[in-house]
């Protein structure tokens, strides 16, 4: 049997763009790239916190430390410069590979720098 399961996230980053006429993507800072194990050109899904757009979209690669998260093409119409998003990738793993498996979780302050990197999910307290 085989399962998609969450690969990576970017936890709450803040849209600082919003580029209606680009061909499409999102744009996102090289070095969160690199902490949240995406590729350019990967498949991205982007949940806005601020208005619960869900969309698919892929990413692009934005200047190293530059905290950029441009929301780009028809998806500038689901996202606008303020809205905090949350950025996933996912992967279909098979029942051998879920035994070590764990999400990249990646966490940034409001500048879009990271604060905190993860490779599990913290557990909730009731």
């Amino acid at each position: 049997m085989q399962r998609t399961m969450l690969k990576s996230k970017l936890h709450r980053v803040h849209v600082t763009h919003s580029e209606l006429g680009y061909e499409g993507s999102c744009a996102i800072d090289e070095d969160l790239l690199d902490a949240a194990d995406i590729k350019e050109y990967q498949q991205i899904e982007i949940y806005n916190v601020n208005n619960g757009e869900r969309f698919t979209t892929y990413a692009i690669r934005a200047q190293r430390n530059s905290g950029i998260i441009s929301v780009n093409g028809a998806a500038a119409r689901k996202a606008m410069p303020g809205d905090i998003l949350i950025i996933a990738t996912y992967a279909v793993y098979n029942e051998l590979e879920l035994e070590k498996f764990k999400p990249d979780l990646v966490y940034v302050d409001a500048m879009n720098r990271i604060k905190d990197k993860r490779r599990e999910i913290p557990v909730q307290a009731a």
